[in-house]
């Protein structure tokens, strides 16, 4: 006779009750698994920089007053100015121009110690520098231009060659050349950046300061 009351589980039925709850525990498991995962992937994803956030950390170089220092200003006076542009994107290219005349009036430069000389494209830029820098006229060249990106990798050998060919111009002449070109991805941020013109001018300027310092002094 049995033992147990009617409608009693047995131990076979307990046992298929609790195999039951763990199976219905391990499959609700991965859900779990892939809500963290998901979580983590949120977690971890970056945040995107806007245009007008800056790319560079503020601060001045801290030189002892014990230390010799060589360093030039953007003074232009009896300075002769060389700038190579591209026609290339030339709506942008001319107010970057505009902007670079502006401040080589700001600095003293002559007009007519001014010379500027187009070029159908970017990637004409170090050509035509090179051949300026070679004339030993200039104290210094600027190059402007503007290289907006595509749907085609025509964008990256574009800017690489201008890039390296005008470092390349600076070094094999010792002319200082600016590099005042665009490099954007769409045409809002070249807008948003045409004093690139100006601030090209000031580093062609003081690189030739420090360089006619450095001529001076060695002469002694």
């Amino acid at each position: 006779m049995s033992e147990r009351w009617p409608g009693e589980p047995t131990k076979l039925d307990e046992l298929d009750e609790v195999e039951e709850g763990e199976v219905e525990e391990e499959e609700e498991l991965p859900a779990s698994e892939e809500e963290e995962e998901e979580e983590e992937e949120e977690e971890e994803e970056p945040l995107l920089r806007s245009p007008g956030d800056q790319q560079h950390a503020e601060g001045e170089l801290d030189i002892p007053d014990d230390i010799n220092v060589i360093e030039g200003e953007p003074d232009g006076t009896r300075r002769g100015v060389a700038i190579v542009a591209s026609r290339y994107n030339g709506e942008i290219t001319n107010k970057l121009l505009a902007s670079a005349l502006e401040e080589l009036a700001e600095a003293g430069v002559r007009r007519e110690a001014i010379t500027v000389m187009p070029v159908p494209g970017a990637f004409e830029l170090p050509l035509a520098a090179m051949a300026l820098a070679k004339t030993r006229r200039f104290a210094c060249v600027v190059a402007l231009g503007c290289v907006v990106r595509g749907e085609t990798p025509h964008f990256e050998f574009i800017a690489s060659e201008a890039a390296s060919g005008l470092q390349l111009a600076a070094l094999e002449t010792g002319v200082p050349v600016a590099f005042g070109v665009l490099t954007v991805d769409v045409v809002e941020q070249a807008e948003a950046r045409v004093t690139k013109g100006a601030e090209a001018v000031r580093t062609a300027l003081e690189m030739a300061d420090a360089f006619a310092q450095l001529r001076a002094s060695a002469s002694r």
